[in-house]
């Protein structure tokens, strides 16, 4: 999925002044998203400490996009 939910905390153009707006966007409502999946798809391996990192990060982007088609369908 290309489309990344645009920035996860926006500022408005008077808080942003004379900076550049790639500077104070920050993180991708994409990314935010997967940071926040990340956290249940990976509760179950603190048990035992084992577990896939990159099929944990996989997992949590296939969240992230299947929350982004959902707001977009609202």
């Amino acid at each position: 999925m290309s489309y990344d939910g645009g920035p996860a905390f926006p500022l408005s153009a008077e808080l942003r002044g004379n900076r550049n707006a790639s500077s104070i966007e920050g993180m991708s409502l994409r990314d935010y998203f997967a940071a926040q999946a990340l956290r249940c798809v990976t509760a179950g391996d603190h048990v035992d400490g084992q577990g896939d990192a990159n099929r944990h990060a996989a997992l949590a982007y296939e969240y992230a996009d299947a929350m982004l088609r959902a707001r977009e369908a609202k």
